[in-house]
């Protein structure tokens, strides 16, 4: 791989120049390192643009705090600014779930923080209309996506407007950019300029007033000033946008905040195989741009020698942004694509052999969907598998296997493993449907033997039944199933192989007897946990609206949740319950609220 500096999107003047360029037609801004590779929003959208045959460059962590030089140095563009905040919102980037200030950043050289501000999106936009205001500017990504509408901002702790009236942006794409980008781009080049687009599925933009479309029917949220006094009303708006986010065909939603509305067009249909493809076959040079040579970027060494399988997924938890962001139905690679990407991995130079991670979202939805897909079309349901897997779901896993043996058949594949997480209720639901049963005993067997890297990390959450329901997750039964599995096939095959389960603490409908069931099943189990974190509000989820507003969005009934400092360290104590410093701790804690009979199962 001895790609030369124009395999890779311009980032300064110098580089202009050595593509004989004068003039720009987009400029992207990003919170993240530019990183020339399929897992980086950035890199994507502007390769896209590259595609249509326009000019576009990147100024990846652009400085804010000086004179703006980064803002300037490439000048005006003739379309349009892009901002993203890049893969992860600049709140979450930057804080813990106890609002401490993180000491690294994984998306940064060298992992250092402070590269980027708070709320990005926000700042370099209001930094780009001051500089070049008559310059359209276009946002998209996570931060911006799951703030369309008024939103808890958990690090303020206060409600925030829809991210156009603050950022002042002209356009918002929101979810996953492919299409929407590219009937922007078609619309630009009939004439239309950026900020006068207004009929291009999954965007947003601010109007004055809003005119009927024929296309679509329009659903009006609870305005902003309205959320501000009312958290039930707040509330209620949620149902709505989860179920719309999620639509096949969905409705266009709007809110009014002033004298404005918010719109915010249904979403696209989901991708084609063949477009999907076609995004991760784009001409990248797959590395890190060679201004950060001698440093390491840890988003990236974390996912250099893995392959995402699929987009989407149809969980549909409580406390997950996936399906916000990238939808609900399962947008599947082909098995020739995601080969050809794997033979690319072993041409690499620092290549051993090991694939890291063959996955997604989770990694076993790859080429799931509805049987009848007609049913799937007027389905609202946030998800598929909870409370129960959905008898029009296709769960058989043979796709997914032929991909893992193709992949494990190539020349310089010696292993390849299995790290983003499994569903493992898909593969203990019966179907009517013998060679689907027989695939998830197949999967199950082939996964534990062949692609596990020593430890298996699976994520019940909780074990709580009233907890796990709020979650959307499965009860903790199946866990303790798919255990008695895993424990069982390594005994059979003389593997030592460890199940590594993730669970979270505060969840909204969590109290302390509930953490002292989850630290009684799991000493039970000898589980000594590792992987645990207290929940972190993000804008966009269920748990989230939950927690700000003490309703559930879908009943409108009170639920409670712990909020206060002391609450949450009393509950992420448990657990540690083998930990000496804090028995006495959760003593006092189960004392208070009578429960000896918990005092004396768990210590």
């Amino acid at each position: 791989m001895n790609n030369q500096l124009t395999d890779y999107l311009p980032t300064t003047k110098k580089e202009l120049e050595l593509r004989g360029w004068e003039e720009l037609d987009v400029i992207l801004f990003s919170g993240d390192a530019y990183i020339d590779h399929p897992a980086f929003g950035a890199a994507v959208i502007g390769r896209l643009i590259e595609a249509r045959g326009l000019k576009v460059a990147i100024v990846p962590q652009p400085n804010w705090r000086d004179d703006l030089r980064d803002f300037k140095k490439l000048g005006r563009p003739r379309l349009f600014f892009a901002v993203t905040a890049g893969n992860m919102d600049s709140m979450v980037n930057h804080y813990t779930a106890n609002k401490r200030m993180r000491s690294d950043d994984a998306y940064s050289p060298d992992g250092k923080p402070h590269f980027r501000p708070d709320y990005a999106t926000i700042t370099y936009c209001n930094i780009l209309k001051k500089l070049y205001p008559d310059v359209p500017v276009l946002i998209g990504g996570i931060e911006a996506s799951l703030r369309r509408f008024t939103h808890y901002d958990y690090w303020s702790d206060k409600l925030m407007p829809g991210i156009l009236i603050d950022s002042k942006a002209d356009l918002l794409v929101y979810g996953m950019g492919e299409k929407p980008l590219m009937a922007i781009l078609s619309e630009l080049k009939s004439g239309k300029s950026l900020a006068k687009i207004q009929n291009v599925p999954q965007t947003a933009y601010l109007s004055k007033s809003v005119t009927e479309h024929t296309e679509w029917k329009t659903k009006e949220l609870i305005d902003h000033d309205t959320c501000l006094k009312d958290k039930k009303l707040y509330a209620s708006n949620f149902k709505h946008i989860e179920v719309e986010s999620n639509r096949y065909n969905a409705d266009r939603l709007i809110q009014r905040n002033g004298n404005k509305y918010i719109v915010v067009n249904p979403p696209f249909q989901p991708l084609t195989q063949g477009e999907l493809d076609a995004s991760f076959d784009l001409p990248y040079t797959r590395l890190p741009h060679p201004k950060y040579k001698g440093k390491t970027i840890p988003a990236f060494e974390m996912i250099k020698f893995s392959v995402n399988l699929h987009r989407g997924c149809f969980g549909g938890c409580a406390f997950c942004t996936i399906s916000a962001h990238q939808g609900k139905f399962i947008v599947s690679r082909s098995k020739e694509s995601i080969v050809n990407e794997v033979k690319q991995i072993t041409k690499m130079p620092d290549f051993k052999g090991y694939l890291s991670d063959l996955g997604g979202p989770s990694a076993n939805m790859y080429e799931m969907r509805g049987i009848d897909m007609e049913i799937c079309k007027t389905c609202k349901k946030p998800s598929c598998i909870h409370p129960k897997v959905c008898f029009n779901l296709n769960t058989d896993h043979t796709p997914l296997l032929d991909v893992y043996r193709a992949v494990d058949q190539l020349l310089g594949v010696r292993k390849s493993f299995v790290g983003s997480g499994i569903r493992y209720d898909i593969l203990l639901s019966n179907k009517n449907d013998t060679k689907t049963n027989e695939s998830h005993t197949a999967y199950t067997r082939e996964l534990i033997t062949k692609h596990v890297s020593g430890r298996l990390k699976i994520a019940p959450e909780h074990t709580s039944d009233k907890v796990l329901k709020l979650m959307r997750k499965p009860g903790f039964e199946y866990f303790q199933k798919f255990k008695e599995q895993f424990d069982k096939i390594n005994r059979e095959k003389g593997l030592n192989q460890q199940l590594i389960p993730y669970f979270i603490s505060s969840h909204p409908a969590c109290g302390p007897e509930d953490m002292a069931d989850l630290a009684i099943k799991t000493k039970k189990m000898n589980f000594k946990l590792e992987q645990v974190q207290d929940f972190t509000p993000t804008p966009m989820t269920l748990a989230t609206e939950i927690y700000y507003s003490g309703y559930h969005p879908y009943t409108l009934e009170q639920v409670y949740t712990p909020k206060t400092k002391e609450e949450k360290l009393g509950q992420r104590k448990f657990f540690f319950w083998y930990k000496p410093e804090y028995k006495k701790d959760i003593y006092k804690t189960l004392q208070k609220i009578n429960r000896q009979d918990l005092i004396k199962k768990l210590l």
